[in-house]
């Protein structure tokens, strides 16, 4: 008998301690930080007289002063700003075109179809950081192989590191990096359309390009979605593409992003609280935009489905 009721009982609990060290992992290094950075920006630093000796400085409760301040700061709100210039350029150009090549890819006529995937996928592999570095002194006219081929023709040499060109030099550092997952993801779709659909529409007499317009595109839109909420996380998170520029030109400032308005917070002037508050803030965004944007897609997902239900 009580072997009989032990059983079920170790049954039950299998799966529970499958997930245990998952569990266990995800509340160390991603819940237990989260709810850590929350506190700190519920607090802030009290001083009394110069900060000095004992109990000078003393930890009190803040409330939602620091998210307001978040809030107000000028140098972060225009940092948001100009994330959001930045990323109207990259999201659209770099899916724009990881969609095309997908397309090219998924062709009957492609030729070297492996190690095309593999040139496009190739520039995802290279750290964040050495993309900036090799992007930045291609961008730099005394040393750049470009600015040489453009003066030898008597072509102008634009600056990219100065100005409006700022952006479009950043831009190109995450498209360049970004485009081969992207395409990756859509290709993988691409591949996983039943070849029936493709007969299907061929005897109805429909062009390449029709199929690619009719019935591709809508077929792998589930990916589109997903690598567009991809992107913008990414987008609204940048931080390592501008931080790698700065120290090549004066036009990149130490608060360019948000995120990095937060580092210099926490680690030049020490206030990790105000830091955290920034921090949440910017989750936040993400959070709501992402949501929001699913939310979109999936009413427009139900619209479309009952619209063809109802043919």
């Amino acid at each position: 008998m009580t072997s009989a009721r032990r059983k079920p009982y170790g049954v039950k609990a299998a799966p529970y301690a499958f997930l245990l060290p998952a569990t266990i992992l995800f509340s160390l290094f991603f819940a237990l930080p989260i709810g850590y950075a929350i506190w700190l920006s519920l607090h802030k630093v009290r001083v009394k007289g110069l900060g000095l000796g004992s109990g000078a400085r003393q930890e009190v409760w803040a409330g939602l002063e620091n998210y307001a301040d978040a809030l107000s700061d000028s140098e972060f709100l225009d940092g948001a700003l100009r994330v959001l210039g930045y990323g109207a350029i990259v999201v659209p150009v770099m899916l724009g075109l990881a969609l095309v090549l997908a397309l090219m890819l998924d062709s009957e006529k492609v030729r070297l179809a492996p190690f095309t995937r593999l040139a496009i996928f190739l520039p995802y592999a290279v750290p964040g950081v050495v993309a900036a570095l090799l992007w930045g002194f291609l961008y730099l006219p005394d040393v750049s192989p470009f600015y040489f081929v453009l003066d030898e023709l008597g072509l102008p040499q634009p600056d990219l590191l100065d100005g409006g060109g700022l952006y479009a030099a950043l831009s190109n550092i995450a498209i360049w990096g970004g485009t081969g997952f992207n395409m990756i993801v859509i290709y993988t779709s691409l591949q996983a359309i039943p070849a029936e659909v493709y007969e299907a529409a061929k005897l109805d007499g429909a062009t390449p390009l029709q199929i690619a317009l009719r019935v591709k595109i809508p077929m792998v839109a589930p990916s589109l979605v997903l690598t567009f909420f991809f992107s913008i996380i990414a987008t609204l998170q940048v931080f390592s593409e501008p931080t790698t520029l700065k120290p090549l030109t004066n036009s990149v400032s130490t608060t360019w992003s948000p995120l990095m308005k937060v580092y210099v917070d926490a680690f030049g002037k020490g206030d990790i609280h105000g830091a955290a508050a920034g921090a949440v803030v910017i989750a936040l965004a993400t959070l709501v935009v992402s949501f929001g944007f699913l939310r979109a897609a999936n009413s427009r997902n139900k619209r479309d489905v009952s619209q063809g239900a109802a043919r």
